[in-house]
């Protein structure tokens, strides 16, 4: 069954496959840890998690705590829908050194 955050995922793993980016979705369902973002990211060095929502829906409170955990371990962080998935494309161009 595809569902809307499946399609932002698939939106964003094509962005990743672009840039050449290493990137996995960690293990769900009580067998990883709670809270952990949709796809961990690998891209020029640099530590990566992205949470993908749909629609109107944003990262629960765990989910939030996650990703400024990864801030605060001097990791990129974000989530992202529909409206603003070239945010990833921004992200990877900046880590790129691209300007433009």
């Amino acid at each position: 069954m595809v569902t809307p955050e499946s399609k932002v995922k698939k939106v964003v793993k094509i962005m990743l496959d672009a840039q050449g980016a290493y990137y996995f979705s960690p293990a769900t369902g009580g067998y990883g840890r709670s809270g952990v973002p949709d796809l961990i990211v690998c891209h020029q060095g640099k530590f990566i998690g992205i949470e993908c929502k749909a629609g109107d829906n944003v990262p629960t409170a765990l989910q939030e705590r996650e990703l400024q955990r990864i801030r605060d371990g001097g990791g990129y962080a974000l989530w992202v829908n529909e409206k603003n998935v070239d945010d990833v494309h921004r992200l990877l161009k900046q880590i790129n050194g691209e300007t433009k």
